[in-house]
């Protein structure tokens, strides 16, 4: 579990340009047992601005964890998964893809390129904001991640 110095929530990037899938994810962060903090971006050139604080992102934290779709306008999720494993400050953050293709290619290129797992988004409302708590719960009460090297 990441340890939550002075109740320091974790902090979570989400990757999403569908409006009802960002209510649906944010809906499920807070139902869970963990204190969170969601950044939305809507794009991969936004995600890749966000993770680099470039711009308006200057100030943004590193997330502790990536919740990415894979099509997204301007630079698709597959691009921005890409990015991120072959940038020395950003390879270690765990990236979940969280899209609605269920098609075999794009799940063995997401793991070709190193997502750390994916999810296909279910249909159903109820069942999407158990899958959100249920990443939440995995990632961040029963696997062991790095903390940022700045704390």
């Amino acid at each position: 579990m990441i340890p939550m110095k002075q109740g320091k929530p974790v902090e979570i990037l989400l990757v999403e340009d569908n409006p009802g899938d960002v209510r649906l994810t944010i809906e499920g962060l807070k139902e869970g047992k963990v204190k969170n903090n969601l950044s939305v971006v809507e794009d991969g050139v936004e995600a890749m601005a966000f993770l680099r604080k470039e711009g308006k992102y200057a100030d943004a934290v590193q997330p502790d964890l990536i919740l990415l779709d894979l099509n997204l306008p301007k630079k698709d999720g597959r691009e921005v998964l890409t990015e991120i494993k072959s940038d020395k400050d950003l390879w270690h953050i765990p990236v979940v893809v969280l899209t609605t293709s269920k098609a075999e290619q794009d799940i063995l290129k997401a793991y070709s390129l190193h997502a750390n797992c994916y999810i296909t988004k279910p249909v159903d409302l109820d069942q999407f904001i158990s899958v959100v708590e249920s990443i939440e719960d995995f990632w961040f009460t029963i696997v062991k991640l790095p903390r940022d090297a700045q704390e």
